[in-house]
């Protein structure tokens, strides 16, 4: 497996809320995990920065081999965690107050993929047949497009687009959405905050994602399409390759 991490402020945001991050353990296991935070500066950067470190400082104390089933369990177990870490801080920082973050983590091996998400960034992946999102988005324009109110290119557009129905760190309680996956050789797993999403099409992440480019110029070029096209909020990508040993580093 080969990976990148890349985060933008965009053409607009005075500060980077987001944060991310991607780490190879001893075993050859991923862990890729992007944030998005909210409740302005000082709070939306401690929320996802706090996301990042903790579930990071635990993956390193990690030795375990895993099974999907204990990878569920360590994603669930770290989630609920950090929750409870960002609900305190906020509880005791005013100046912290309200704040919170989205989440996408992935756990990667060699045979599958576990992942949770809590929020409205995104994992996709794109085999070499198709790109497909693997995540739910839990923000009102989400449910207006389950439910076929509104199509995803209205989406894209909606007023509301920026209002969540679950975030990190704004109560105790919390709901995680966990599943896990196979992938094979050739396939792209590909993180990202709504930055992204919310002006770049799949067909367009979906024409990037592919081995004649290496994962630098892949972040990149998401990266600079989002912000020419407005480019609105923060843009943070994370991306896993799964090729095979002995492959040309593109990191």
């Amino acid at each position: 497996m080969k990976a990148v991490f890349r985060t933008d402020v965009g053409q607009l945001r005075p500060h980077n809320e987001d944060d991310g991050a991607y780490l190879m353990d001893d075993q050859g296991q991923l862990l890729a995990l992007v944030a998005d935070g909210m409740g302005g500066h000082q709070a939306g950067d401690v929320a996802s920065k706090m996301t990042k470190e903790i579930m990071l400082n635990k993956w390193e104390e990690n030795k375990e081999k895993f099974s999907p089933k204990n990878a569920e369990k360590w994603l669930e177990e770290t989630i609920h965690d950090i929750n409870r870490h960002l609900f305190e801080h906020a509880q005791n920082n005013p100046q912290c107050d309200g704040m919170g973050t989205t989440l996408v983590a992935a756990i990667c091996t060699d045979q599958f993929i576990s992942v949770a998400n809590v929020g409205d960034s995104r994992v996709y992946l794109k085999t070499q047949d198709e790109l497909k999102q693997i995540t739910d988005d839990h923000s009102l324009v989400g449910e207006l497009v389950r439910s076929g109110q509104i199509t995803e290119d209205e989406a894209m557009y909606h007023p509301r687009r920026n209002v969540l129905l679950r975030a990190l760190g704004t109560e105790l309680k919390l709901k995680i959405d966990i599943d896990t996956i196979n992938w094979d050789l050739g396939s792209h797993l590909l993180l990202c905050s709504d930055g992204l999403t919310n002006k770049v099409l799949d067909k367009d992440i979906s024409e990037q994602l592919n081995f004649e480019r290496t994962l630098d110029e892949i972040a990149e070029n998401l990266i600079k399409m989002a912000n020419e096209r407005g480019g609105e909020d923060n843009v943070t990508i994370a991306i896993v390759r799964h090729t095979s040993e002995g492959s040309e580093d593109d990191e």
